[in-house]
């Protein structure tokens, strides 16, 4: 496995965030990644050259983000096949790393086909990995598509349920640029708000216990010059309670067929919250996180993640105290439950806004219709 770290370059800094490209050295092709553990500390880029270092690079969340690593996905098919490695154990070792989000497996399963397409029409192995490498590419100019439509889309039901503007806008985990082609999903929402002058504020999760809120979202949301005020997890109620929230803006890693919806650990929660307050709870996410093979959701499968993540807080500039790398926050030996997603119910989300379109009220027959809708415009 390679595996090396090269710093990104310094200057003035702008909204975008390039967090992954292909690039093609003399030595060979390589994935190069904004390493998302390092932030906000420092950007630092990741250099993978095989399928491998994708692998623990997607273990680790070095790259996340359910977009993203659909893309990411596709783009390590491509560098096995580029650099002469077996294409289908490396798809399959790259479409398990993460069980919980789908589009980490679409995007493998689209180069692997584009790759196979071609070796069965007579192509050799180089057209077959050009052929890899096109369906990766044009997997991630299709979800930047997709995102400035979500953010279309999803602000003008903002719009609709909230007339006037000032929103003020409560999201979880993270859901911007660093997880997709584009500007994200439910960010790229908040942010289409602010700007055209309605967003009055973005609350951010921290979201315990990788702080995704508080080292990501906190950080595009300062780039892109947001109002936001950042709050523990476990203040979301008293923020509800005073009356301090109109709408909550998640993603989704995968989002079954009955319409349950897998986020970040922390969203269900809200989802109770928002219903109890009477404040919509809107899903942003592409087509693509939609499974119809998961019929509901006790079907989906919840990534548990290491007790060490909640045992130790971990950042790059914390000395290592702890087994798993990090600074101990609680004694040794202490078990901790640590799944990475929940589960929200369809009866709790007002909305699932996607890219070709908003589904409300959340039902099978209408997520049905929408992905019917959507694969119908892709075969055209």
């Amino acid at each position: 496995m390679a595996d090396q770290y090269a710093q990104s370059g310094e200057g003035g800094r702008s909204t975008e965030i390039p967090v992954i490209r292909w690039e093609e050295p003399p030595e060979g092709p390589v994935l190069v990644l904004l390493d998302q553990t390092r932030l906000p500390a420092e950007e630092v880029e990741r250099v993978c050259t095989d399928a491998p270092a994708l692998v623990e690079a997607i273990r680790s969340l070095a790259v996340r983000g359910a977009p993203l690593l659909g893309i990411a996905g596709a783009y390590g098919v491509a560098l096995a096949a580029a650099r002469g490695f077996d294409v289908d154990d490396a798809a399959t070792a790259l479409a398990g790393a993460r069980p919980t989000a789908v589009n980490l497996a679409v995007g493998v399963r689209r180069a692997q086909a584009a790759h196979q397409g071609e070796l069965a029409r007579g192509g050799d192995a180089a057209r077959a990995a050009r052929a890899a490498l096109d369906a990766a590419r044009a997997l991630h100019r299709e979800d930047a598509e997709a995102s400035a439509r979500m953010a279309e889309r999803g602000l003008a039901l903002l719009d609709e349920l909230m007339p006037g503007g000032g929103h003020r806008v409560l999201t979880h985990c993270n859901t911007g640029a660093l997880v997709s082609g584009g500007e994200g999903t439910a960010f790229a929402v908040a942010l289409a708000a602010h700007r055209v002058g309605r967003l009055r504020r973005l609350w951010v999760d921290e979201t315990r216990p990788l702080l995704q809120g508080a080292r990501l979202t906190a950080y595009e949301a300062a780039r892109s010059g947001m109002a936001y005020t950042l709050l523990t997890d476990n203040a979301a109620g008293s923020l509800f309670a005073a009356g301090e929230v109109d709408a909550v803006l998640i993603g989704a890693d995968r989002i079954a067929a009955d319409g349950s919806v897998a986020n970040k650990v922390g969203s269900y929660p809200l989802a109770v919250l928002a219903r109890y307050h009477h404040v919509p709870f809107i899903v942003v996410a592409p087509v693509t996180t939609v499974d119809p093979e998961t019929p509901d959701g006790a079907s989906i499968e919840v990534e548990q993640r290491p007790g060490f993540e909640v045992t130790e807080v971990m950042a790059p500039q914390i000395p290592v105290t702890g087994p798993g790398g990090g600074m101990s926050v609680a004694p040794l030996g202490t078990q901790a439950y640590n799944p990475a997603f929940d589960v929200t119910p369809p009866e709790l989300v007002t909305a699932i806004v996607t890219e070709e379109g908003a589904v409300s009220p959340v039902t099978a027959e209408a997520l049905a219709e929408l992905c019917a809708r959507a694969a119908a415009r892709t075969a055209v």
